[in-house]
């Protein structure tokens, strides 16, 4: 199947909506319990392009097949070099290599940006892909927030990875000011 990485454009946040609520409704990745309506992930997806961040498609001929975007992983002028990740793959595209490439696109744009780390996240300690996924992309064991989250009946753990990008922590940051 030939697949090309793009910015998202609005015609795509209808699919986009769609990948994001199979998640919400019938996964444990989110931790959101009602799916987001169009309006409100074009809200999001409009909040991500104005701080400058990059929000991208997988696409076949088909239309996307996932999505994935960068924001800030803290608000505080101290965290400006760190990013946190979101990445979503419809379930049927899942296994086929599609979200390391996804997520390794991600990663060099904001690395293009001067950010210097990249914090993942993500729902579910059980949630076996995503950590493989992160970890095949170079990202780290950083920690576990037990029983974070009430989803579907049952605790949640929350599990923080981290790459760092370019330099990391070995020189100063210099962009994202």
């Amino acid at each position: 199947m030939h697949t090309i990485i793009r910015p998202a454009v609005r015609e795509d946040l209808a699919r986009i909506t769609a990948i994001y609520s199979h998640h919400v409704l019938h996964g444990s990745a989110s931790f959101e319990l009602e799916a987001p309506t169009l309006e409100d992930m074009t809200e999001r997806w409009d909040a991500v392009l104005k701080q400058g961040f990059p929000y991208l498609v997988i696409c076949s001929d088909q239309g996307p097949l996932g999505y994935a975007y960068a924001n800030h992983f803290r608000t505080r002028p101290a965290y400006r070099f760190s990013l946190e990740n979101s990445i979503y793959m419809d379930a049927a595209m899942r296994g086929k290599g599609l979200g390391s490439a996804l997520l390794q696109r991600l990663m060099a744009d904001c690395e293009d940006l001067g950010a210097r780390q990249m914090i993942a996240v993500i729902g579910d300690s059980a949630n076996v892909a995503s950590i493989a996924l992160h970890a095949r992309c170079g990202f780290r064991f950083a920690g576990v927030l037990r029983a974070s989250g009430w989803k579907h009946g049952r605790w949640l753990d929350t599990v923080l990875m981290q790459a760092s990008l370019g330099a990391g922590d070995l020189s100063p940051g210099c962009a994202l000011g």
